[in-house]
Order: structure tokens, then C-alpha cells, then sequence
């Protein structure tokens, strides 16, 4: 089982805690081990235009906004379930996705789009310690990655780009703007991949607004009944406070 260590997301917000991420079939890849999958169908879209290199938190939309984002997906039994909960309470989200994962379930990934929600490119290995690997480890993560989300979801881009734990560096943040990702933090992490209890990842979410618009959740690595459970509460609390819904600036 990998450890997962969350480092902060944040500029100018409150210190992330280090969350344990106990994960079934994230493999380590090494330097080919996925790029002969990854390269075997590009896409024929012409290659996006740069975007913004920094770390984006804030909102498209204006005023009052949060923006949704669900981490290590996509999963055949908790992806529909967290779909279908977002689309009770009408909002959108960014799914931040494993290469490999986007590969094997490529269904999910085009139901994920087909709903208005937006991708994310969460690597192939979902690394925490890539922000210690060379330039080329990175490359192959990143890149590769995009390749496999957008072949499952024949058609739709990948908008952003998120480090596994928040390890950025400047050549990943450089890389992925280049590729027309725009590197996404986090101001709210729910703790949900800790699975402290539905009415403890309520708490945390509900205190920790403060920080800023965009929350992070989950909805992969493990059992994630507690998160689909806390979202069927906090979204419509959510409303009830006022809050909209938005997507990260690009």
C-alpha cells in the first residue's frame, strides 16, 4: 500500500495537512511503462495554447463561488455515485483523473464530461515525491497522462493540471500551461481520503471555507461512502449559505 502525503495547496491560506493514502493499483511506472499505451492513439486535436503557469484557486465565477474537485478517479463504483449526487443538487465539478485509471474506464471518463464537469490530469502514478524526480519523470507523467484521459474521452480536453500531493515544481507548472493545463491547488482539503467519518469530513469542509474557493475531494483509492455521503450533505448546505458554483479560473 503507497503512502500518500497531501502538502499544501494553498497561497495564502491555511497549511494542508498530511492526509495517508492507502492505494490499490497505483503502480510506479517507470519511463516506458506507459508510454507505449499512452502514445498508441493520440488525439487529432491540434496541440491547445499556453495558459497561465501559476497555481490557480480561485473561481470563474463571480461573487460568492466554490469550486468542486474530485481526486484519483475515475472508479466503476464510486464515480457514478458521486456523479449522481452532483447532479441531484445541479453542480458542476473539475475530476482530477489517474492516466491509468481514465485508460481502464474510459465509459466514466466520457460520462464525467458529458455532464458538464471538467478534467484534470492527476499523473500516471500519482507520485507525491515527482517534485524529486527529473524533468523527464515529470514529462512522462504529465503528458502521458493528458494523452490517456483524452483518448477515454474522445474529444473533450483536459483544462488543468493537479500535482499528486502538491508537488509542483516550476518545470511541471511550465510543462503543463504549455499543454493548455492550468496548474490547480486546493484551499479545502475535506480529509476525506483519511475516511474520518461522514460528519468529520462535514466539519472540516464547513470550518475550513474560510480558506478559499476551491475543495478538494475524492473519489478514488479506496471506499469512498463516507465522501458520497458528506457531499449529499454539504452541497445543499452550500446553497443554503449562498454559495454558487464555478470552475477553476484559466
Amino acid at each position: 500500500m503507497a503512502r500518500h502525503g497531501r502538502r499544501s495547496g494553498i497561497i495564502g491560506g491555511a497549511a494542508v495537512a498530511v492526509a495517508s493514502l492507502g492505494v490499490a493499483g497505483y503502480l510506479t511506472f517507470g519511463q516506458s511503462g506507459a508510454t507505449s499505451e499512452a502514445h498508441a492513439g493520440p488525439t487529432e486535436q491540434a496541440k491547445p495554447a499556453p495558459v497561465d503557469p501559476s497555481i490557480v484557486h480561485a473561481s470563474d465565477r463571480p461573487g460568492k463561488s466554490l469550486n468542486i474537485t474530485i481526486d484519483d478517479g475515475p472508479d466503476p463504483v464510486w464515480t457514478p455515485k458521486v456523479l449522481a449526487t452532483l447532479k441531484k443538487y445541479d453542480v458542476k465539478a473539475t475530476f482530477c483523473m489517474i492516466g491509468p485509471q481514465a485508460a481502464a474506464h474510459p465509459d466514466l471518463v466520457k460520462q464525467v464530461a458529458a455532464a458538464g464537469h471538467k478534467l484534470c490530469d492527476h499523473t500516471i502514478s500519482h507520485n507525491t515525491g515527482m517534485d524529486h524526480r527529473p524533468e523527464t519523470y515529470q514529462s512522462q507523467q504529465i503528458v502521458d497522462a493528458q494523452q490517456m484521459i483524452e483518448k477515454a474521452a474522445d474529444g473533450p480536453r483536459v483544462d488543468y493540471y493537479r500535482a499528486p500531493g502538491g508537488a509542483f515544481t516550476p518545470y511541471s507548472r511550465t510543462l503543463a500551461a504549455e499543454h493548455g493545463m492550468r496548474p490547480l491547488g486546493w484551499n479545502v482539503d475535506s480529509k476525506d481520503f483519511e475516511r474520518p467519518g461522514t460528519d468529520a469530513i462535514v466539519r472540516t469542509v464547513r470550518r475550513e471555507l474560510r480558506n478559499g474557493p476551491t475543495v478538494l475531494f475524492h473519489d478514488g483509492g479506496g471506499d469512498r461512502s463516507q465522501t458520497v455521503a458528506a457531499l449529499d450533505r454539504l452541497l445543499p448546505w452550500m446553497k443554503q449559505q449562498g454559495y454558487g458554483f464555478g470552475f477553476p479560473k484559466r
